[in-house]
């Protein structure tokens, strides 16, 4: 498969209003050639607004998109080469899945040597060649996703666009998916843009993530950026941060939790001031009283198979949720006295 073609597009502060609901509002990134940055955000965030508008579906009120440094908005969506899989397939019933892959080259006049290649080559691409000659409603859903898929790669495009892609499967075959897609980006190389409302795909299949606010880009990252280190509380609420703890900031920037002072990690110096602290549960240790960072009691205790999630209250009424993965020794139980210790390069110190 030709991958020559990856790009680099440019969104310029692109904004888009449906009568009074600004959509998107005034929306700038670069996604660099065979990268993957997703749009992560809740319904009606703007996610997929922008990623119409880089398809060509949507006409943005104001700002321009760019590709290779040329602007696509005069550009009609069948001539801006790019590629967009749906959540719903939308494969042809009554096409085999060799005629649902090859559809494209048809309607673009591809010569038949040529589209019956890059069809073949597709299929394998995918992993199902063996299936090319049935119809999708004798497909798993899996399945359907690979023949989407093989028909979005098969016409070259320099662009692909992946709106909730996996939306449609169930949970397991949704993690297998995310590893199958994120290898075949990576085998072609292609410059991806996603939308998703699922952190953990975001997490997974991208490069950088772009989390979404009411039209706005709130913050832009590498995945273990978005996940340990969210600029704001919206962020750290919509990506699962399980613990946002009441904490004081010394007027030197010294940072403490239930009075003890957390050595290493900086707030905002000047005055004395309430902070939040975010971090994810299983940044921190629990260990017997005395041998960790902050004392505190477990008033709940629950092993979750692999792992266990202990609930551990500290001083001045703040409760700190913790996951561990089980080791040989007995989990802690409920009302006993434990210390915990957060992994402090994975706290982040937030406006209270």
């Amino acid at each position: 498969m030709n991958t020559r073609h990856s790009c680099r597009l440019e969104i310029d502060a692109v904004a888009k209003s449906y009568s009074a609901v600004r959509a998107v509002d005034g929306v700038s990134l670069a996604v660099e050639a065979g990268e993957v940055l997703t749009l992560l955000g809740p319904s009606g965030c703007g996610k997929t607004t922008v990623l119409q508008s880089i398809a060509g579906f949507v006409l943005p009120d104001a700002g321009d998109i760019r590709i290779d440094g040329q602007s696509i908005l005069g550009i009609a969506p069948e001539k801006r080469r790019t590629a967009m899989l749906f959540q719903q397939y939308a494969l042809f019933p009554h096409m085999s899945v060799r005629d649902n892959v090859g559809f494209g080259l048809r309607m673009a006049r591809t010569p038949k040597g040529e589209a019956t290649r890059r069809v073949e080559e597709a299929l394998r691409l995918v992993r199902i060649e063996s299936l090319a000659d049935r119809r999708p409603a004798q497909l798993s859903g899996g399945q359907r996703q690979r023949v989407a898929l093989a028909r979005a790669v098969v016409t070259e495009p320099r662009l692909l666009l992946l709106d909730e892609p996996l939306g449609a499967l169930d949970q397991n075959l949704r993690e297998e998916m995310q590893v199958e897609l994120r290898k075949l980006q990576r085998n072609l190389g292609l410059t991806t843009v996603m939308v998703t409302h699922d952190q953990r795909e975001a997490i997974v299949l991208s490069d950088r993530i772009a989390v979404m606010k009411d039209g706005r880009v709130e913050q832009v990252g590498t995945p273990t950026e978005i996940y340990d280190h969210p600029r704001t509380r919206y962020i750290a609420t919509f990506t699962g941060v399980e613990n946002l703890l009441s904490a004081q900031c010394d007027a030197d920037g010294a940072v403490r939790i239930a009075g003890t002072a957390l050595p290493g990690l900086a707030g905002p110096r000047g005055s004395q001031q309430d902070v939040t602290v975010a971090v994810r549960s299983e940044a921190i240790a629990v260990r017997p009283s005395g041998q960790g960072t902050i004392e505190g009691t477990v008033t709940f205790a629950q092993v979750l198979g692999a792992s266990v999630r202990y609930d551990v209250a500290v001083a001045g009424g703040v409760n700190v949720a913790v996951t561990e993965v089980r080791r040989d020794a007995a989990p802690f139980e409920h009302g006993q006295a434990v210390s915990i210790s957060p992994a402090l390069t994975r706290c982040t110190v937030l406006a209270a």
